[in-house]
């Protein structure tokens, strides 16, 4: 078959790289794609917010599936379009989209659906919002309500700090129309891992565990981003753990759209803090998470095009996933000043000397000038391998990047540490 991914980041390279490695798929298409892209699949220039572009795109490729890999696109109605028109998709309707679109959608759906969750409140009054912080001290968590590429959530250690955060989000200045409302939470005490689903109605598919590294820092330290890292499985993900996020929060939120006239068809995403009291859900997305994808691909056995294609068509029931052994790990390199200010158009050199050294390279921030391949955004590559142990996987991956020809690149250097410690207290036990 022939599949249109929709999207041009680090988790369309990965989606792209395993749809090229599937039986049941004969050609990938993406738009717009990037430069690491274009060489698993072909490219076109369409933006993934450009709705009429990709519809025209669309109707001219006649796709036998179409996957939509950002949030962007599906909160503006591609997948509700693409529909009408007869082409299967995988990636839900705006309706349901809207779990990742607008925070305090999300948070009060939680709630009706009895999801455990922080306690909340949202607000679009900056004094009001300021009261309840002071109410409640600090630490204390600040959300900007709308899109916000993964940087719209500050965890203020200081009441100061998320009074002036909330300030800055409803004046417009840190986010725009995103940060028209905020939600307050209550800061939860905890290890955060990502749960996946295969959704296709009311079939929920489990995906490998897998645990991202959202803070900027080594130590998990300094300001939130899109997420410097990733691997999977996440050893804090008991087969217990698993199966209580699904009752308790995979399985109540898909029915609680369901009760709205919204249902899923795509990945759903749960953040999860796992806390003393049982795992909580942080926040929901709608596609596969970025860095997350990258690993979990790389870890699929399965072929990728057959299982979205039987969730497009509602036919996923039944549906099993294989997963290769050991531990797939993804450190992200970013542009040096990332997520605040930074230079675009450096050079990047050494590529095939990092993937040489048994590293998978995905393209996220990347474009082509004079031949050359150089940063085009904040989070640009991530350097992925599978190996048998965590601390395997890291070291292949850190051997790697000393090979890297960028001097505006930045990366933490403990991706994996949590499970890393857990993986030599367990030799120490043994």
């Amino acid at each position: 078959m022939k599949v249109l991914v929709v999207g041009g980041g680090g988790r369309e390279h990965a989606l792209c790289w395993k749809l090229k490695d599937s039986a049941s798929v004969t050609e990938v298409i993406c738009a717009p794609g990037n430069p690491g892209i274009k060489r698993v699949a072909r490219c076109e220039n369409v933006s993934a917010e450009d709705v009429a572009g990709l519809m025209k795109l669309a109707q001219a490729e006649k796709p036998d599936l179409v996957v939509v890999g950002p949030e962007v696109p599906l909160v503006l109605g591609l997948g509700n379009q693409l529909r009408a028109e007869g082409f299967p998709v995988f990636g839900p309707d705006k309706a349901a989209a809207n779990l990742e679109g607008s925070k305090s959608f999300s948070k009060r759906l939680m709630h009706e659906a009895n999801v455990p969750t922080a306690r909340f409140e949202v607000h679009v009054d900056a004094s009001e919002a300021a009261d309840t912080i002071r109410s409640w001290g600090a630490p204390i968590v600040v959300k900007a309500s709308g899109l916000a590429a993964g940087k719209g959530v500050i965890v203020a250690q200081t009441e100061k700090e998320a009074i002036d955060a909330v300030r800055d989000m409803l004046s417009g200045n840190s986010f725009g129309d995103a940060g028209s409302q905020v939600v307050i939470e209550e800061f939860l005490i905890g290890e955060e891992a990502s749960c996946l689903f295969i959704v296709s109605g009311d079939t929920i598919l489990p995906l490998a565990s897998s645990q991202d590294h959202k803070a900027l820092l080594d130590g998990d330290k300094g300001p939130n981003t899109g997420g410097m890292g990733a691997y999977s499985p996440a050893p804090c993900v008991t087969d217990a753990v698993a199966e209580e996020v699904m009752e308790t929060i995979a399985r109540p939120i898909i029915a609680a759209l369901k009760k709205k006239g919204a249902e899923f068809i795509g990945v759903l995403y749960a953040g999860v803090m796992l806390t003393n009291e049982g795992p909580k859900a942080l926040e929901f997305n709608v596609r596969f998470g970025d860095p997350e994808c990258q690993p979990l691909m790389s870890r699929l056995k399965s072929d990728l095009g057959e299982v979205l294609l039987a969730a497009a068509n509602r036919k996923l029931a039944g549906a099993e996933l294989e997963w290769h052994e050991g531990t797939a790990l993804c450190v992200v390199v970013s542009s040096d000043g990332y997520p605040a200010t930074f230079t675009k158009g450096q050079s990047i050199a050494g590529l095939d000397d990092v993937e040489a050294a048994g590293t998978t390279v995905f393209h996220a921030g990347t474009a082509e000038k004079d031949g050359q391949i150089v940063n085009a955004g904040g989070r640009v590559l991530g350097v992925t391998t599978v190996a048998p142990t965590v601390k395997q996987a890291q070291q292949t991956v850190y051997a790697a990047l000393e090979k890297l020809q960028w001097s505006g690149g930045f990366y933490r250097k403990d991706i994996g540490y949590r499970a890393v410690a857990r993986e030599e207290q367990a030799i120490v036990v043994k």
